[in-house]
């Protein structure tokens, strides 16, 4: 039984994947001899088979980006007459965007999560070394200027006594391999510390927690400055801190 060019592109799937018997197998083999279209159409099958098969890192998109591709390409097909090499096409790239897409959010993820590492554990060991401080001082007039000529940038220093967080005064840290400010805060004897970075062109952010290894750290972009508030104070109280410095 012959297969015409309609069934033939209906059948490139299986074969590609090794589903066909012997017979039509061989029916295919004869008809890709002879034509061009479904011979590149095959050769797009494979390769995509081949790149959602391959031994490349591969991460799960989020539902909601899942969802929004599949809104398109139901969409795509309703109301468009395309061919079937067309779609396979467009199915291509569209996973090739994809895969693009969850790998740079995994990526920024990773990131993200390096740097929490850090700081908790910048915080645990300005606590362990008794070296909490460089500058010790509750008047954020003589801790500020400290930080003149040893950081290229200025950070707003505030002192939050009469709001229930005394200031205790700052040091130099380091955080994803640069020179960041140290503030150093207390809340009934939890020490709070208040990481400080320049982040140029980039919006302000409302606090966010993250909790890790029983620590609550709340992280946000204010003026051009990324803050890392971190402490084992309870997170009403340490989002209430964070809340008086972010706006």
């Amino acid at each position: 039984m012959s297969i015409d060019h309609t069934q033939m592109q209906e059948l490139l799937h299986a074969y590609a994947d090794g589903e066909l018997d012997v017979v039509r197998g061989q029916e295919v083999e004869q008809h890709l001899g002879t034509c061009g279209d479904c011979r590149r159409i095959e050769e797009q099958i494979l390769a995509l088979r081949n790149a959602l098969t391959s031994d490349a890192a591969a991460y799960r998109a989020p539902a909601h980006l899942r969802k929004n591709v599949r809104k398109a390409l139901r969409r795509e097909a309703k109301e468009s007459q395309i061919s079937w090499p067309s779609l396979v096409f467009a199915a291509g790239a569209i996973c090739a965007v994809l895969f693009l897409t969850t790998a740079l959010f995994e990526n920024t993820r990773a990131t993200r999560n390096t740097i929490v590492d850090q700081v908790i554990g910048n915080h645990v060991r300005s606590l362990l070394a008794t070296h909490l401080v460089d500058v010790a001082s509750s008047d954020q007039h003589t801790v500020k200027p400290w930080f003149d000529g040893r950081i290229d940038f200025a950070p707003t220093v505030r002192d939050l006594s009469s709001d229930g967080f005394p200031l205790k005064g700052g040091r130099l840290d380091y955080l994803d391999g640069k020179t960041v400010v140290a503030l150093v805060y207390q809340r009934n004897k939890h020490p709070i510390n208040l990481f400080v970075a320049p982040v140029p062109a980039k919006q302000d952010t409302t606090p966010a927690l993250i909790a890790r290894r029983g620590y609550s750290l709340y992280h946000w972009i204010h003026g051009e400055m990324e803050y890392w508030a971190v402490s084992d104070l309870n997170q009403t109280e340490l989002l209430e801190f964070a809340n008086l410095l972010a706006h």
